[in-house]
């Protein structure tokens, strides 16, 4: 009887009810970005764009150090992005950052350069 089992068992639905449960399952999401009022927005993007740029390159392309272009970090988590940013990376010209940013600072900026850096607003 047992054998009979195995071999009539609808072993298709089973596959079927397995990947839709899977499937059903909460994709996780990005940490959502951190509320930065907009005048500190603007002075990090003109940290970015000038401080980070001075080695990163002017358009993030590559310079000193390694291009920071949404391209370019496709392959790393944004943690290890924020964590770099805060305490930079010993033995190397990348300096920590955490006396001049905080946290979610630096979290907003690994985002906003995973999505594409956006240019600074130049007054008129």
């Amino acid at each position: 009887m047992t054998k009979h089992f195995f071999t009539r068992w609808p072993w298709g639905l089973i596959t079927t009810l397995t990947a839709a449960t899977v499937s059903a399952q909460p994709v996780p999401t990005p940490a959502a970005a951190p509320l930065i009022p907009a005048q500190r927005i603007e002075a990090l993007t003109h940290m970015v764009r000038q401080d980070c740029g001075s080695c990163h390159g002017m358009r993030l392309t590559g310079g000193l150090g390694p291009a920071l272009t949404a391209e370019a970090l496709t392959a790393k988590p944004p943690e290890y992005l924020q964590a770099v940013i805060l305490h930079g990376i010993p033995g190397t010209p990348m300096p920590p950052w955490s006396a001049m940013l905080t946290a979610p600072e630096a979290q907003w900026i690994a985002q906003q350069l995973f999505q594409g850096f956006p240019l600074e607003k130049l007054e008129k």
